[in-house]
């Protein structure tokens, strides 16, 4: 029973020794009998309020700009394809070209047919039908000369028959005949303005054929590229049937969602920098676009931006993600990353209180260079150390000193973590889904 007193004893001695690992080995006593803390020289930070925009984070995708399927507006078959996959294209060049014979067999007929209904009324081939009026036309002419021939038989009978050298009958069947006359004569008049109709209706005729045989050819209604080739020689198109998929992609549009919490925050106007998978370099865009609705399966609000891709560099369907400064005037607390240890998943600061040195747990978020920013366990005004790794339980003599973080406003580095629809990133802050995270243009300042 002694023996194991005794080892119990050592051990507990041997435990109280290993807990003791941040006890200064050069502690002295005081006049109280107590260990007093060593002194160690350190810089220090007091922690400001520095501006950090506040950043929401999303993903999304470039879409082009514009996306046509161009299509045959008359049926035919297919004569000539002049472009395939990725070709540029202007607007109003051909695509492709349909069989013309038969559309040029309906000129010929519609030609005829004009010419036939110009004839009709003595009109030459280069005379405006706007020259011939309806009374000049030899039919009407025609009818008019009948008719005043019956009004001057009228005008000779009525002396002969009042000294009754002609009969009443012969008077009466003059003026009868007078109204036949003037009868024929407005029929006269009509039928030359309906010939007159009919060589408008076979001159929109020759117009529609015309237009039918321009039609055969299938032009570019814009600038843009060649995404997918449908038709071949030989294949016959009925109206409407696709030729060939246009994009224009000289500007692209991204397309993001934002959670539904931050909705109220998106405006018109806001800068966003986009960032890609590929080598191409960051580019900053600003909303163009706002849905008018928040989408009820997922909670999110729908937005756009216009990307300029004058040199081609993007594509469209490239993944990106994107930060959107919904606040540049915002403030948050920012210490430089060389001030935090993480030990078991906990992050900590050395904090001055008294004068004296003590690890303070913190809880972090937005981290932009060598910056992180400090959301819970620090208040401002709050000294720290510059460097954590200089940290002990001692009484701090103070340098002031300044910082090696350079806080840049919007920008961010590998270390941090986007989610699709924008996930709050930064360690001990994690959640999942989207939140707001903060970006900063200051540089961390000394303290004494």
């Amino acid at each position: 029973m002694l023996v194991w007193r005794r080892l119990a004893l050592g051990a507990l001695a041997a435990l109280t020794c290993g807990c003791g690992q941040h006890a200064p080995t050069d502690a002295k006593v005081g006049p109280n009998g107590q260990a007093e803390l060593p002194l160690v020289k350190a810089a220090v930070l007091r922690v400001e309020a520095l501006p950090w925009p506040a950043i929401v984070k999303t993903q999304g995708s470039l879409i082009a700009d514009e996306v046509t399927v161009v299509g045959a507006k008359v049926a035919g078959r297919v004569a000539e394809v002049r472009v395939d996959l990725g070709d540029v294209v202007t607007a109003q060049a051909p695509l492709a070209t349909l069989d013309q014979e038969e559309f040029k067999l309906e000129i010929s007929l519609a030609e005829a047919q004009l010419a036939q209904a110009r004839a009709a009324l003595g009109l030459a081939p280069a005379s405006p039908v706007e020259s011939l009026k309806p009374e000049n036309s030899p039919p009407v002419r025609e009818a008019r000369a009948v008719w005043d021939e019956v009004v001057t038989r009228i005008e000779r009978l009525r002396p002969l028959a009042a000294r009754n050298a002609v009969t009443k009958d012969e008077l009466e069947q003059a003026i009868a005949d007078e109204g036949v006359a003037s009868a024929k004569y407005s029929a006269a008049v009509n039928g030359v303005r309906e010939k007159l109709a009919l060589i408008g209706v076979r001159t929109a005729e020759l117009s529609v054929a015309q237009q039918r045989l321009a039609d055969t050819t299938i032009k570019a209604p814009f600038d843009g590229q060649v995404q997918q080739k449908h038709v071949g020689p030989g294949s016959y198109l009925q109206v409407g049937d696709p030729v060939a998929t246009l994009v224009r992609t000289s500007t692209l549009r991204f397309r993001g969602t934002i959670p539904e919490r931050h909705a109220h925050r998106l405006a018109l106007g806001q800068e966003i920098t986009l960032r890609f998978e590929s080598a191409a370099p960051p580019q900053s865009a600003r909303v163009s676009r706002i849905s008018p609705g928040v989408d009820e399966m997922n909670r999110s609000l729908v937005f756009e931006a216009l990307v300029n891709n004058d040199d081609g560099s993007l594509r469209a369907g490239l993944f990106a993600e994107a930060e959107v400064i919904v606040d540049p005037a915002a403030e948050a607390l920012v210490v430089p990353q060389s001030a935090i240890v993480e030990f078991a998943g906990v992050e900590k600061v050395w904090k001055l209180a008294e004068g004296v040195a003590r690890e303070q747990p913190v809880r972090t978020s937005r981290r932009v260079d060598k910056s992180v920013e400090i959301v819970a366990g620090l208040a401002a005004g709050d000294t720290i150390l510059v460097d954590a790794s200089q940290g002990r339980v001692a009484r701090i003599d103070p340098i002031a000193a300044e910082s090696d973080a350079t806080l840049h406003a919007g920008a961010s580095d590998g270390s941090q973590e986007s989610g699709v629809g924008g996930q709050e990133s930064g360690v001990g802050d994690r959640e999942s889904g989207s939140s707001t995270v903060d970006a900063t243009s200051s540089a961390s300042r000394s303290a004494e």
